[in-house]
C-alpha cells in the first residue's frame, strides 16, 4: 500500500481541476456506482471491482483503490491505470491485481464497454456454481439470457494468459457469469452497466428463491426466450441513463452523499 497517501477519502485532494470535464463526470458516476453497490449489499468488503474506460486511444481506465470500502469511494479516490497496470497519478492508492486482470482484458477489446462491473454476491456465486447456470424462470432472467456468456473458473484472476480466454468467452455479450466466482456486466455507460447488474442480480435471487420452494417450477417457454433479444432492446433502451440512474443518484444523495468529492 502506498505509504504516501492515507487510506482515508477525507485526506484525498480533489482531482476535479486536474482532469477533463469528461473524465470528471465519469469519475462521479463510477464513484456513485460503487456506493450504490454497497447500498444494495452487493459489496464484498474491499474485494470485487467496477471500472470505467476514459475516452482516448490509450485504453486507460478508472478502478477502485485497494483497501477502501465501497461506501466511501469518491470521484477523486479512483485510480487511473494503463493497460500494463501502471498508476498514472503517482500519489494514488495501489489497486487489486486480480481486479486489474479482469478489467484490463475487457477494456482492451471491447470499445463499446465503457464500464465493467464485477460482484461476488451470495446469489450470484450460488447461481454460478449451479451446473445449468441461469434458468428462464422469471421475466428478469430473460434480459440477461438475451446475451449471456460463461467463463470457467481458473483460480484467482492473476495470470495474463487467462485474459484471452475471458475475452473470447465474453465475446459481444453484456452479461457474464464467472463460474464459481460471481457476476459481470458491461455497458456503454455506467448507468446502463449498473442496470444490467441490477437485473442479473435480481434474476439470480429469484432463481434461488424459486428453487428453494420445493415445488414444481414453470419455465418460460422456449419461443419467448428465443425472441427476447429484440424485446429486451426495446424495453431497456434508455432506462439506465434516462430514467433509473437519476433516481438512484437522488437516493444516494439522501443516504450516502459525498461520492462527487
Amino acid at each position: 500500500m502506498n505509504s504516501q497517501v492515507k487510506l482515508d477519502p477525507a485526506a484525498i485532494t480533489s482531482k476535479q481541476a486536474d482532469v477533463s470535464p469528461e473524465e470528471w463526470q465519469l469519475r462521479v458516476d463510477l464513484a456513485a456506482a460503487y456506493r450504490l453497490v454497497a447500498l444494495y449489499g452487493w459489496d464484498d468488503l474491499i474485494f470485487t471491482h467496477l471500472s470505467a474506460r476514459i475516452p482516448g486511444d490509450e485504453h486507460h481506465f478508472l478502478i477502485n483503490p485497494y483497501g477502501m470500502m465501497f461506501d466511501e469511494i469518491t470521484a477523486s479516490s479512483l485510480v487511473r491505470v494503463d493497460q500494463d497496470g501502471n498508476k498514472l497519478n503517482a500519489g494514488d492508492f495501489d489497486i487489486n491485481p486480480a481486479g486489474f486482470t479482469i478489467h484490463s482484458a475487457i477494456h482492451a477489446v471491447r470499445e463499446d464497454a465503457v464500464c465493467v462491473m464485477h460482484t461476488h454476491t451470495t446469489a450470484g456465486v450460488a447461481v454460478s456454481a449451479q451446473k445449468e447456470g441461469l434458468l428462464p424462470l422469471s421475466q428478469q432472467s430473460l434480459f440477461p439470457l438475451s446475451g449471456l456468456s460463461y467463463h470457467d473458473y481458473e483460480g484467482v484472476a492473476l495470470r495474463d494468459d487467462e485474459k484471452a480466454r475471458l475475452q473470447a468467452d465474453l465475446g459481444s455479450t453484456n452479461f457474464m457469469i464467472l463460474r464459481n466466482h460471481g457476476l459481470l456486466t458491461v455497458g456503454s455507460t455506467v448507468a446502463d452497466t449498473f442496470l444490467n447488474m441490477f437485473i442479473l442480480q435480481r434474476a439470480c435471487e429469484i432463481q434461488l428463491q424459486a428453487l428453494s420452494g420445493n415445488r414444481p417450477l414453470t419455465p418460460i417457454p422456449d419461443g419467448i426466450v428465443n425472441t427476447i433479444k429484440q424485446q429486451a432492446s426495446q424495453v431497456t433502451k434508455g432506462m439506465g441513463g434516462n430514467l433509473a440512474w437519476p433516481g438512484l443518484l437522488r437516493k444516494l444523495d439522501r443516504e450516502n452523499p459525498g461520492y462527487a468529492d
